[in-house]
């Protein structure tokens, strides 16, 4: 990449933005130059921690900062929009938090409004991964031979209540768009499509939801409305199938399992950093069966997933090119996330893309 730094601004100074805040100061590619939030102290605070020269209380002003190239937002999905149209009109290139939109309509404005401005979402965290890259070109060898299915199954139980009072935003459909499916879902999606090459064409979904159960209601904030259970079975052209389910707050055993299955072997994976990342290889043996090998074991930083889609980003300004997960493919997330959701009100299959 070309030594000279991306001048970046962040918009939205709480959990993520402090994490986008420490990636950016600690890459060689990029000068952080601006934080604002709401709460200057907020704000202030991570300008302090990393040597932010400028702050600024409210998100215009910092859009409007001329010296700025490109701006990252993070906060609620309600409010992303509109901002991100303001930075296109600003000539700014801009880095998106996750789900990418409140819906496929709001994801088609932001395409038609950038014009030649890079822009991308943080669903694509999970594809900076090592491991992530491994799969990735281990599936475009062609070594599983046609695929068939592609699944995840994760599943958390519910730990111990909550010490300070839930984020009102979280499980709320008209600020957050929805709940697990927009939260968790749009990662699943984006890392399954990514380590097939983004090659699947997604275009049927049969979908449930479900909200908190009773016994956890305390989990989720007062008037909460969006999924903590949703299951899907996404039916791609040429019948390669898609089998989706994640929850939150259940009584259920923990399981984090995400598997790409194809007619000469299979893939056991782990999106998730952790301590034993092992993706393993099933493979068809005619004189056997099924034998089994590990594909690779990395125990990897957590904090690369966060390092990614902004260094991602800056990469994609200098030297051209789209950013991993950009815009046009966020889209496509967000249209099967779109389906899921209407499947699910409306308890029958949805086309993608039916409005």
């Amino acid at each position: 990449m070309s030594s000279v730094t991306v001048r970046f601004g962040i918009i939205g100074c709480g959990v993520i933005g402090r994490y986008h805040a420490e990636a950016a100061a600690g890459s060689v590619n990029i000068q952080l130059l601006a934080v604002a939030d709401l709460r200057p102290g907020v704000a202030q605070e991570i300008a302090d921690l990393h040597c932010v020269p400028r702050v600024y209380s409210d998100a215009e002003s910092l859009i409007g900062d001329e010296d700025i190239e490109a701006v990252v937002l993070a906060m609620p999905a309600h409010i992303r929009t509109g901002l991100a149209l303001k930075a296109f009109a600003a000539g700014k290139h801009v880095l998106t938090e996750k789900p990418v939109a409140m819906n496929s309509g709001e994801v088609e404005e932001l395409i038609a409004a950038k014009g030649d401005l890079v822009a991308a979402c943080c669903c694509s965290r999970y594809q900076f991964l090592d491991a992530t890259r491994k799969v990735t070109s281990f599936v475009a060898s062609g070594a599983l031979g046609p695929l068939r299915m592609i699944r995840c199954r994760a599943i958390r139980a519910a730990g111990a209540p909550p010490t300070q009072p839930p984020p009102p935003w979280r499980l709320k459909r008209s600020l957050n768009a929805g709940g697990i499916m927009s939260n968790w879902g749009c990662y699943d999606l984006d890392y399954l499509l990514g380590v097939t090459g983004w090659s699947l064409q997604p275009q049927t979904v049969l979908a449930q939801t479900w909200t908190v159960p009773p016994a956890f209601n305390h989990y989720a904030a007062p008037d909460s409305d969006a999924e903590t259970h949703v299951a899907a079975l996404i039916r791609c052209q040429d019948g390669i199938t898609i089998s989706y389910e994640r929850a939150e707050f259940i009584a259920a055993q923990d399981e984090l399992a995400w598997e790409i299955i194809g007619e000469a072997g299979s893939l056991s994976l782990q999106m998730t950093p952790s301590e034993d990342g092992r993706m393993t290889h099933f493979k068809a043996d005619a004189t056997i069966g099924t034998t089994s090998e590990v594909l690779c074991s990395v125990n990897e930083d957590h904090l690369k997933v966060h390092a990614g889609p902004i260094d991602d980003l800056a990469r994609a300004i200098r030297e051209g090119g789209a950013a991993q997960t950009s815009l046009e493919r966020a889209l496509v997330i967000q249209q099967i996330t779109d389906a899921i959701y209407a499947s699910a009100d409306r308890g029958a299959a949805i086309e993608i893309g039916t409005p």
